[in-house]
């Protein structure tokens, strides 16, 4: 995580400010229900949310000392608290507060993660509608196969960013789960109404059993959702970056006035945004390994998963909020030319409606097989002597035999491939 791919809104999140007060909302929350319980004096949560102050300096140089944050925080916490800070974290291990918080601040990164699906989302809605009926080649292998509409691209990655974001609500509700449960999870040293009543607090579900950690497999899975979100925005840029190749040119990312493609070569204007963008995927995807091996630790808990999980919790979320921003920067200020999708379209002379071509002479009493073959020989020679399609099969004396010019002509219709375009739109959109 580096300032460059960083945005100030969720990199907050993950600071020791954030952090330090999350765990003193968890230590009061505690403290209240310990009260009601009357397991500690009653006015000791009062006392300590009006004197506590969180002093990150403070809690760092104790820590240089005891080597143990939560013992430094707690440590500061007394200092300003007074004696009444002896009856915090009563029975409570230090993983009670770390696994709380550590979900809660994945929570509060989603939601903004969450707000910038919404934001894409939006963008592809416009533009699928906007370039709904714009025809363009649609490819596989990278090779030109039938006519396909810009917006009806645009459409599937509208969906895509929908199961997206359904993934990610499921991922936030598998991570909202709250852990007070002492010493290897058993509660013998705090009643369990203390963790019902901290987890009600904080909006969190009690964690049906836990061994003092948070049983990581749920973690596995939110940060294999945030691989696919990462995966999705690699392959719209992806898309981006081969349609705007020089042989395509089919879009283009806005370049500004003042800006510059290559330092040693003053015409280039490269698609930079959508390449970084295959790099920030990269990284947030190789975040879901060591985030799947948390998941085995040894018995009851170790700390394998805890250096990990402060590198990979801000890094992923920090660098996917930056690279989902970005991807709706991109597809908002994308610059389209419909004229040179028509002109690729028409590269091949008329070859993309061959399956159409073909299954149509099966009408006048060819076999599948015979039309197969026909078509292919009459495209094969097209590419080879540079004419129309079209032209050749007006020559073929098997078509001569049994088709017009006139019927063979409707066959090249471009229309004929957009028939349908509305039904799927209806689909997506239901509209």
């Amino acid at each position: 995580m580096i300032d460059r791919y960083s945005r100030k809104v969720i990199k907050d999140i993950w600071n020791d400010k954030n952090k330090y007060q999350i765990w003193l909302d968890i230590e009061i929350a505690a403290a209240q229900s310990m009260e009601k319980l009357k397991i500690i004096p009653k006015g000791v949560s009062a006392k300590v949310k009006k004197k506590a102050k969180i002093n990150v300096d403070r809690i760092n140089k104790i820590e240089s000392q005891v080597h143990h944050d939560v013992i430094a925080f707690l440590t500061s916490i007394t200092e300003k608290v007074g004696p009444e800070g002896k009856f915090l974290h009563k029975g409570m291990t230090s993983s009670d507060v770390l696994d709380t918080c550590f979900n809660i601040q994945l929570i509060q990164a989603s939601k903004i993660l969450l707000k910038d699906i919404d934001g894409i989302l939006k963008v592809l809605k416009g533009k699928s509608l906007k370039y709904k009926n714009t025809v363009c080649i649609g490819r596989s292998h990278g090779i030109h196969a039938e006519p396909t509409t810009f917006g009806l691209k645009l459409l599937g990655f509208y969906e895509e960013f929908k199961r997206n974001r359904k993934r990610l609500e499921s991922a936030v509700k598998e991570i909202s789960t709250c852990a007070i449960s002492g010493a290897v999870g058993t509660f013998a040293n705090i009643n369990p109404k203390v963790e019902a009543y901290v987890a009600k607090k904080l909006n969190l579900k009690v964690e049906p059993i836990s061994t003092q950690v948070i049983p990581r497999d749920r973690h596995g899975y939110f940060f294999s959702i945030l691989g696919i979100i990462a995966g999705s925005v690699e392959r719209v840029a992806t898309e981006i970056r081969n349609l705007q190749r020089t042989e395509l040119q089919e879009v283009e990312e806005f370049f500004g006035k003042k800006q510059k493609g290559s330092s040693a070569m003053p015409h280039k204007k490269n698609p930079i945004l959508s390449e970084n963008l295959t790099g920030l995927a990269r990284m947030v995807r190789s975040y879901v390994v060591p985030a799947l091996e948390n998941i085995s630790l040894w018995h009851e808990r170790d700390i394998s998963h805890s250096s990990v999980e402060r590198n990979i919790g801000p890094d992923s979320t920090v660098t996917l909020d930056f690279a989902l921003n970005r991807l709706k920067n991109i597809l908002q200020n994308l610059n389209v030319y419909p004229q040179k999708m028509i002109k690729n379209l028409n590269i091949t002379n008329g070859m993309i409606f061959s399956q159409r071509i073909m299954l149509e002479i099966t009408k006048y009493g060819f076999s599948r097989e015979q039309a197969y073959k026909i078509v292919q020989n009459n495209a094969h020679n097209s590419w080879k002597k540079n004419i129309s399609l079209y032209e050749s099969l007006t020559k073929d004396l098997l078509i001569n035999k049994k088709i017009s010019n006139a019927d063979l002509k409707k066959m090249f219709d471009i229309n004929y491939h957009m028939k349908r375009i509305n039904i799927i739109f209806k689909r997506v959109l239901n509209k």
